[in-house]
């Protein structure tokens, strides 16, 4: 069975995949913007940009609020802290492999950059 912060991170990283989604977090990252404001740079419907709105809403990364006829959406960053923490834990485990990687090719470079020893000459 899933828990709850797997089905987060799994919500949060679906709406994230889609690079209209992603814009249009973007934009509510300069503040608040109409449903209208949000699909104008898309180029889409109404219709069209509120199913991108329902996936960053049920991610909980957009709230929206109806003013009059006025559909308002305004960020929600906290939900993107945790999809940072996720990944965090996998910075710190490459950060480690690479820096093993990196102590590997200076102890090689150190080896191969070593004077040969000198050999000593037989005597004739």
């Amino acid at each position: 069975m899933v828990n709850n912060q797997s089905q987060r991170l799994d919500d949060i990283f679906s709406a994230l995949s889609d690079r209209t989604r992603r814009d249009m977090l973007r934009s509510l990252a300069a503040g608040e913007r109409s449903v209208g404001e949000l699909a104008a740079p898309f180029d889409m419907t109404l219709a069209a940009a509120s199913k991108h709105i329902k996936v960053l809403e049920h991610a909980g990364l957009v709230r929206r609020t109806v003013q009059g006829r006025t559909h308002l959406c305004r960020l929600e960053a906290q939900p993107l802290h945790t999809g940072l923490e996720w990944l965090r834990y996998y910075e710190k485990f490459w950060n480690q492999r690479l820096d093993a990687l990196d102590a590997a090719l200076r102890a090689e470079d150190r080896i191969t950059a070593a004077p040969a020893p000198k050999q000593k000459r037989k005597p004739r």
